[in-house]
């Protein structure tokens, strides 16, 4: 069933649901499985509830999230309202700028599919008492998956996807934060991605190893050794950004966010072979800006402009590989105000487009100000302060 015809349905069945809702015998589908790429690679498993089954998860997160929000831990940030990852990454920044220059990283083996069941329940009792939700929430968890057409059970995990999934989350992992809490450390926590900050490599090795044990023993979670170190703020990243080596430190966008954002403007430039470079801009215009919203927040705006440069030039490269043939090249750029002598270098250059892309001649004829006609959203303009 798509979203629009649910109104309909829930005219002729809602005081079915209702009941059957009231009496504790509402039965959830099974999670359709959707796998998605991961930005660094490999793929995430999301298990997307039905229609009707999100509609009714909704509607608990909205009273439920009210209630229990206030009592996390300030430094979980999370899949909470009026919280952001930017906060969370200024609050780590702070952490860096106090003296506690050596972060213990720490990445949760498939937390989300490996969640316990019994453990996240045992959590959830203790803030509900009607055992009609309590059992509701119990078969949300144990609805199955269908993969392939085949339905499969699921015995652990809290399927991504849901909109209850992320609160349960935060239920499972306030633990944590108050234990962490309870040992005094400087931390921040978004979702799975928690940063711990001590002052010395020996004492990030310690928590490390300390805070491995308590996961296991009380949350049978286990740490992704592959993807979790004890080091130097700068030489790790935390939800997309890293931190200037110094007394004062600043926020930089961390180098694998800087190599996704070029090969997401490769592949759309790629296949933008024949078409008008203005569709091509129109194309590339929401991800620019959306990539804007959450890494102008830098303060490293040297990284920005040069970020808007390449992009510029791998335009200047697809407009001059769309062009071809020697003729038509030189036919454009005297008309675009370039020199005929100076077209005629450069149209009969044996040199490639990436190349040609940085000439006087491109740069003449192809201006900054010609790509924010067609469109182009700068990085480094309306960042925030």
């Amino acid at each position: 069933m798509t979203v629009d015809k649910m109104p309909d349905y829930l005219r002729i069945h809602w005081q079915d649901m209702r009941s059957q809702l009231l009496l504790g015998t509402y039965q959830p589908q099974p999670v359709k499985r959707v796998a998605i790429p991961k930005p660094g690679g490999g793929t995430r498993n999301l298990g997307v509830p039905t229609v009707l089954d999100r509609f009714i998860q909704q509607a608990i997160l909205q009273v439920l999230q009210k209630r229990w929000d206030p009592t996390f831990s300030e430094h979980s940030y999370g899949f909470r309202p009026g919280r952001s990852a930017h906060q969370a990454i200024r609050a780590a920044q702070k952490h860096i700028a106090q003296g506690h220059r050596i972060v213990v990283d720490m990445d949760l083996e498939k937390f989300f599919d490996r969640v316990n069941h019994d453990l996240l329940m045992e959590r959830v009792a203790r803030r509900i008492t009607d055992k009609r939700m309590l059992k509701l929430l119990r078969s949300f968890l144990n609805a199955g998956v269908m993969e392939n057409g085949l339905v499969g059970p699921t015995d652990e995990g809290t399927p991504q996807g849901g909109p209850l999934s992320p609160l349960l989350s935060n239920i499972m992992l306030d633990d944590l934060d108050r234990e962490l809490e309870r040992r005094g450390h400087r931390f921040a926590r978004y979702a799975d991605d928690c940063n711990i900050y001590v002052k010395s490599r020996r004492a990030g090795e310690r928590v490390m190893e300390s805070i491995g044990r308590y996961l296991s023993a009380k949350l049978k979670l286990t740490i992704n050794k592959g993807k979790s170190a004890v080091a130097r703020p700068s030489e790790r990243k935390f939800l997309g950004f890293s931190f200037t080596i110094g007394k004062t430190p600043k926020r930089r966008i961390a180098p694998q966010a800087l190599l996704r954002y070029k090969e997401r403007v490769r592949e759309t430039t790629r296949s933008a072979k024949g078409m008008d470079i203005k569709r091509t801009i129109e194309k590339l215009a929401p991800y620019l800006i959306g990539w804007r919203g959450y890494f102008g927040h830098c303060e490293t705006p040297t990284v920005l402009e040069r970020l808007d440069q390449w992009t510029r030039r791998r335009l200047r490269s697809v407009m001059w590989r769309q062009w071809k043939q020697g003729h038509r090249r030189f036919a454009e750029l005297t008309k675009r105000g370039v020199s005929r002598n100076v077209a005629a270098q450069t149209a009969g250059s044996a040199h490639g487009p990436w190349r040609l892309s940085n000439s006087p001649a491109l740069a003449i004829a192809l201006p900054n100000a010609y790509f924010a006609a067609m469109g182009l959203p700068p990085l480094t303009a309306q960042r925030p302060a």
